[in-house]
């Protein structure tokens, strides 16, 4: 096949660039610093309280946003594969793609009115934009291999995630400049919520505005094709089958998924608790607070290099090598992150976390697109790649959590995660044997 003009492949990183500032503001700066600070009280004791209501019951508030964050990705791991099998079928996954990308920003503008009244309004409206972010990725993600041929699906997913980190700093700054600095916006200044709340309704406005680029260059099928397709869901399910039959059949593509669910567990963790850990363990005065804002924007924009780079040098020595090379440095991040005591330290370890970070992600989409087969089902195959990372997330949140509580320090949590990353590196390098081993009786 031949690679779609640069007005599609700009179109389609354009999403990148829309919802990858629900990830950094959402996820893990703005919304997790704004919830806690709404949730605790000082006690007359002179220590936080830490507990908040959720519907009468009683939760430590880091816990239930992690809860929360859980039943989502189980909902995204059990749906997606059912959506995307109908989606497949009926040759309308872009539909898909805007009803949840339209899902999740119009949740974030609806987090505007999360105040400390309304805990419940907040934790709902949080999971809901969650929820259209991982889902609407399935869709995004599975265009991959079919608006780009193999030699540039590395160059373009690189792409993508570089225009997402420089789009989510881009809207982070502006944010930081709202909280830190209301009163240029004539906001009220004695209103201590007006900017963080007015930083999630302009996380809506943007995903929504910028993902209109996306959903008017991506191909749709035609509405004849569409409306010729009966019995959806159970096609869905029987097109599902399909996919999982040739799944078995593929040892490299399987081997390839089972690297990618362990060495997951590790990634998509650091990701999600990394401001937590920084906060907790190396930043933990409120002054501090700007500093840690200032070391996440630049591992997003250490990110950028990563992913550009680590795509170039793909070309010469091969996808895989490139994941090998990105395990083993996540694997020296864990080390380092344990010992890790002053501020110094902790910023030379984030530009290592930035490099990897946008690479290991790009690559292994890429990775994952160059070895599928010739098929229309790409929703589908892209399904499992998405289920498996979800899996991964909650496993690796949970046992995170869990040894935190068990031992009293997140460091201990970090050798947890140093073992999903070698255990994901022994399946990469059997992975590339298996792959070697494949292309040589091809040859022969």
């Amino acid at each position: 096949m031949q690679t779609a003009p640069k007005k599609v492949i700009n179109g389609w990183a354009m999403y990148d660039w829309a919802n990858s500032a629900y990830n950094l503001v959402i996820t893990s700066t703005i919304f997790p610093a704004y919830y806690v600070g709404i949730t605790t009280v000082a006690n007359d004791s002179g220590t936080d309280d830490h507990t908040v209501k959720f519907f009468g019951r009683e939760f430590v508030n880091t816990a239930l946003m992690d809860y929360a964050l859980s039943i989502v990705f189980i909902i995204v791991a059990f749906s997606s594969p059912i959506l995307s099998s109908i989606a497949d079928y009926r040759r309308n996954k872009k539909v898909y793609l805007r009803w949840f990308s339209l899902m999740g920003s119009a949740a974030c503008v609806g987090l505007f009115f999360f105040t400390p009244q309304r805990i419940e309004l907040g934790i709902i409206l949080f999971s809901i934009a969650a929820l259209g972010y991982w889902a609407s990725l399935v869709f995004y993600n599975s265009y991959l291999p079919d608006i780009a041929a193999p030699e540039d699906q590395d160059r373009v997913s690189a792409k993508g995630f570089a225009l997402g980190y420089i789009g989510s700093v881009l809207l982070q700054i502006i944010c930081f400049i709202i909280i830190l600095k209301p009163g240029l916006f004539g906001l009220d200044e004695t209103d201590k919520t007006i900017g963080a709340r007015i930083s999630f309704l302009l996380v809506g406005i943007w995903w929504f505005g910028f993902a209109q680029f996306t959903l008017r260059v991506m191909p749709l099928s035609s509405r004849q094709e569409r409306k010729s397709k009966k019995h959806v869901l159970v096609n869905g399910f029987h097109e599902l089958q399909l996919v999982w039959n040739q799944l078995k059949e593929m040892k490299v593509l399987r081997k390839f998924l089972l690297s990618f669910f362990l060495y997951s567990m590790g990634v998509q963790t650091v990701m999600l608790v990394a401001a937590g850990f920084g906060k907790k363990e190396i930043f933990p005065h409120p002054d501090d607070e700007p500093k840690l804002l200032v070391t996440i924007i630049l591992i997003q924009l250490v990110a950028v290099l990563g992913a550009l780079g680590l795509s170039r040098l793909s070309k010469r020595i091969g996808n895989l090598w490139v994941l090998i090379l990105c395990v083993c440095i996540w694997i020296g991040i864990c080390i380092a992150g344990y010992y890790v005591q002053t501020q110094t330290e902790f910023y030379i370890l984030a530009c290592f976390v930035g490099l990897v970070m946008g690479g290991i992600q790009s690559m292994s989409r890429s990775t994952y697109s160059k070895l599928l087969p010739e098929t229309q089902d790409t929703t589908s195959f892209f399904s499992f790649y998405d289920v498996t990372e979800k899996v991964a997330i909650v496993i690796g949140i949970f046992t995170f959590g869990y040894l935190e509580e068990l031992t009293g320090s997140m460091r201990n949590s970090i050798v947890a995660l140093g073992t999903f990353f070698v255990l994901g590196l022994l399946a990469l390098i059997y992975t590339k044997k298996v792959y070697d081993r494949h292309h040589e009786t091809l040859h022969h």
